[in-house]
């Protein structure tokens, strides 16, 4: 009895490894490749349960989902002779399984090396016939276009397709961008200066009306100044006239006296008259009141 349930076992054992080396799964994002002794003999692009001659046959399974690689920043020459640093991604997908599988093999190191060589060619070719401003600006579209009916163009033998070629970024090289920050600097200066000379035109200008306002104001001050000043010295003149001449012998008198004062208000003051001078007839005599006063 033990003998025969170990047969069974036996049976039932090679029955599954015989299964598990038969029966594969093929993935819904997966296309398969069966090779007999490295020959191509069947391509499976259905998924599901699928079989095959065990220990004779391989399967090679190929992603048939968007893949990304990455191409290197390199140094690019424009068609205005400018360079630029482009950091740029390529998108693909595995279209046709056994050209893949016998132009670069069952690995997908083989087809990004190719990739890397097509890519770069391609966007020195087309970027070296458009300008920075085409580059940087909404045309980048339409050059992202062309690089990459360049790259399926060199890529169709190799049973992928190219989707998409972008540049994430578009960098100039150091030695341009210290010199482009120098020239905006400058420039920068450069309006700075202007800025400050019209400034102090503008400053100058101000205080030269301000000056001249001014000095219109005194002149017109003064001028009304004397000329109250001589309204008033005229009024004055009148107002003595009027009384010298109601009593002039009394404003003789008065005026002398008003001389005396000035001459020896300060005290050893000297006099140089002629013995006849009436300068000092006041002195010797009193006045006698005029018979006209009022």
């Amino acid at each position: 009895m033990n003998r025969v349930l170990t047969i069974v076992a036996a049976a039932m054992f090679v029955v599954l490894f015989a299964a598990g080396s038969t029966l594969f799964t093929v993935h819904q994002t997966e296309q398969v490749l069966i090779t007999q002794f490295g020959e191509p003999k069947q391509l499976i692009t259905e998924p599901g349960l699928h079989a095959k001659i065990p220990w004779v046959q391989t399967v090679i399974s190929f992603d048939r989902r968007l893949l990304d690689y990455e191409v290197q920043p390199e140094e690019v020459i424009l068609g205005d002779q400018r360079r630029l640093i482009v950091d740029s991604f390529t998108r693909f997908r595995i279209t046709d399984p056994l050209r893949y599988y016998q132009a670069v093999g069952p690995t997908e190191e083989g087809i990004r090396a190719r990739l890397n060589s097509v890519v770069s060619s391609s966007l020195r070719r087309v970027l070296g016939n458009e300008q920075l401003l085409n580059v940087l600006s909404s045309d980048r579209g339409r050059i992202m276009g062309l690089i990459r009916d360049h790259v399926n163009e060199e890529m169709k033998g190799f049973g992928i397709t190219v989707d998409d070629v972008r540049i994430r970024r578009a960098d100039l090289p150091e030695e341009n961008t210290q010199a482009i920050l120098s020239r905006m600097q400058s420039e920068r200066e450069r309006v700075a200066r202007q800025a400050r000379a019209e400034g102090a035109e503008a400053s100058s200008r101000i205080k030269a009306n301000a000056e001249r306002e001014r000095t219109v104001l005194l002149a017109e001050a003064r001028a009304k100044a004397d000329a109250l000043r001589g309204v008033g010295e005229a009024q004055a003149i009148a107002v003595y006239a009027d009384a010298f001449q109601r009593d002039p012998q009394f404003f003789e008198v008065w005026r002398t006296l008003q001389a005396y004062r000035e001459a020896f208000a300060a005290g050893g003051s000297r006099l140089v008259l002629t013995p006849g001078d009436a300068f000092l007839r006041f002195l010797n005599e009193m006045p006698h009141p005029s018979v006209t006063a009022p």
